[in-house]
């Protein structure tokens, strides 16, 4: 069966233990963090100007407070999935939801700015131990790779779903209360994990995992954190002095901590992991994969809103059929891998894939706002048997010791993919904007507003907000234009991408066989065999 390192080399497929009714259950619980994280990082930025405005946050503390979660979250991810490996999955689990319920009601009760960015801060780190303990517990769990595979599907439906429904709960929130309610969601799903996780969710931990090595903890966090950051703010400055700082800053610090990794008895990243070529292949697939989702999303919200008016709440509500895609191909992608050979189910998918994305470079003809949401709802159902499939093959060619090293893993390439495609993509598109407003703009407009104007869209209605009707839409006409060419311009590039990583997919994982396979288990075992004895994972048998 495939992608399966949980099972010694030669053991009968059939006896593979499947998950019972107390696993699947247990899969319900750990949804609801997921699904909440997810959640947590769309829902804030409908609530960004209620809080700005009773906080009185200037724009540099309003950036902060936005973006400071995701920085830790992508900052500690190696950490904490090692530290679960380590003092315990669940314990790693619970600790993490006790931190981040207490954080969410210090943050919806925060009385400045400085408070609510520490307390997004301290929401982030827990955050991290909640995404690899989530992924690592359901590796476990389910050791039958059908099985694993159809809820890592669940798994990525929720995250899915969570991102999706962020802007339409914020919205009704909004709507009836104050915008600390926004946090509070947070509250009553970390209560009803606290109260089950002990019932539900085994302990594991790895045996003879030795002590994290601290210099290695702070090299991760110096790679990360001035990573993301720097590729952020290379989407929004170019290539100012600041943010390729960062980027270099983090880029030795990373070089450092890869360095160290390969001397110490106990790494906080076994690199041996890489030597397994589905682990590496679907690593970087997913990582470039999520680069065009993350930077076409980018378009695709603003495109909703700047330029066919949509409010953010009617956007969020258009962003629907896009999620429902993507559930679609979330769950549908392992019973299609039972039988056919995952690569190709994966290479298939990105296929549809780019298909979409062709679909969005006819933005701007006919029906504008329709061709929008298909071809972006048909790009995320191609993409779906990836992220599923890919993150299965991750987990199933780690061996269970490994599965919070390779879960934090997992979804650091997706952090990093994500900040990639935003600062990638997004630069492409603010270069083509900027080279269809030159001179495309109506003359009689303010001192600089034109240069404003010139640089992206919201500087355009920013700028017209100030002018006479007649002037301000002579001027939103061509900026709206500009972008929109900026948006086929983005479909084109992530068409071409994906096409690619479509021949990849089909090259790297063609060893990969369906799940129905019996051949496939004691390959996908014998995977992780390389590993040395006495690393084993201990089951420790609490109060469920």
């Amino acid at each position: 069966m495939f992608m399966t390192g949980h099972a010694p080399p030669g053991t009968d497929p059939g006896t593979v233990p499947r998950a019972g009714r107390r696993e699947w259950v247990g899969l319900a619980v750990l949804a609801l963090p997921t699904l909440l994280l997810a959640l947590d990082m769309s829902v804030l930025h409908l609530a960004a100007p209620h809080l700005s405005a009773d906080l009185r946050a200037d724009s540099t503390q309003l950036l902060w407070i936005l973006d400071i979660y995701g920085f830790m979250i992508a900052g500690f991810l190696v950490t904490m999935g090692t530290l679960g490996d380590r003092i315990g999955r669940r314990k790693l689990l619970m600790a993490g939801a006790t931190a981040f319920g207490a954080a969410s009601v210090l943050a919806a009760y925060s009385t400045s700015p400085e408070m609510l960015i520490a307390t997004r801060a301290l929401l982030g780190i827990a955050g991290a131990t909640l995404m690899p303990s989530t992924l690592a517990l359901i590796s476990n769990m389910f050791a039958h790779p059908r099985q694993r595979a159809t809820a890592i599907g669940v798994w990525v439906t929720c995250f899915m779903a969570g991102a999706a429904v962020g802007p339409v709960v914020g919205g009704v929130l909004l709507e009836w209360f104050w915008w600390g309610s926004v946090f509070l969601l947070g509250v009553p799903v970390m209560v009803v994990l606290l109260i089950a996780a002990p019932f539900l969710l085994p302990e594991y931990r790895d045996a003879d995992a030795g002590r994290i090595d601290a210099i290695s903890v702070v090299l991760s966090l110096g790679a990360m954190i001035p990573l993301i950051y720097g590729l952020k703010e290379c989407a929004k400055q170019d290539l100012a002095t600041g943010p390729l700082l960062a980027l270099v800053l983090g880029a030795a610090s990373g070089l450092l901590f890869l360095r160290r990794q390969r001397t110490l008895a106990s790494p906080l990243i076994d690199l041996r992991l890489f030597a397994n070529r589905a682990f590496g292949a679907a690593l970087a697939i997913m990582l470039l994969t999520v680069l065009t989702s993350g930077g076409v999303l980018l378009f695709f919200v603003q495109y909703l809103q700047m330029v066919e008016g949509l409010s953010p709440l009617q956007a969020g509500l258009w962003m629907l059929p896009c999620t429902l895609t993507m559930i679609v191909g979330a769950l549908v992608s392992p019973v299609a891998a039972r039988r056919i050979p995952p690569g190709q189910v994966v290479s298939a998918g990105l296929v549809v894939a780019a298909l979409g994305y062709l679909l969005l470079t006819r933005v701007g003809s006919g029906d504008s706002l329709g061709t929008a949401v298909v071809a972006v709802s048909v790009a995320f159902l191609g993409l779906a048997p990836m992220m599923v499939l890919g993150t299965d093959l991750v987990l199933g060619s780690a061996p269970p010791q490994k599965a919070g090293s390779a879960s934090s893993l997992s979804e650091t390439a997706t952090e990093l993919g994500m900040a990639l495609g935003v600062a990638a993509l997004g630069s492409l598109g603010a270069v083509v904007y900027r080279d269809r407003t030159d001179g495309a703009l109506p003359e009689g407009l303010p001192a600089g507003a034109e240069a404003v104007a010139a640089d992206s869209l919201p500087g355009a209605l920013a700028v017209a907000g100030e002018l006479p009707a007649d002037l301000a839409a002579a001027l939103l006409d061509p900026a709206r234009e500009a972008f929109t060419d900026g948006v086929v311009a983005v479909g084109w590039a992530s068409a071409g991408l994906v096409l690619l990583l479509a021949v990849l997919a089909a090259t790297l994982l063609r060893h990969v066989r369906p799940s129905s396979d019996p051949a496939a288990a004691g390959e996908a075992a014998a995977s992780g065999s390389d590993h040395p004895p006495g690393h084993d994972a201990q089951l420790v048998t609490g109060p469920h």
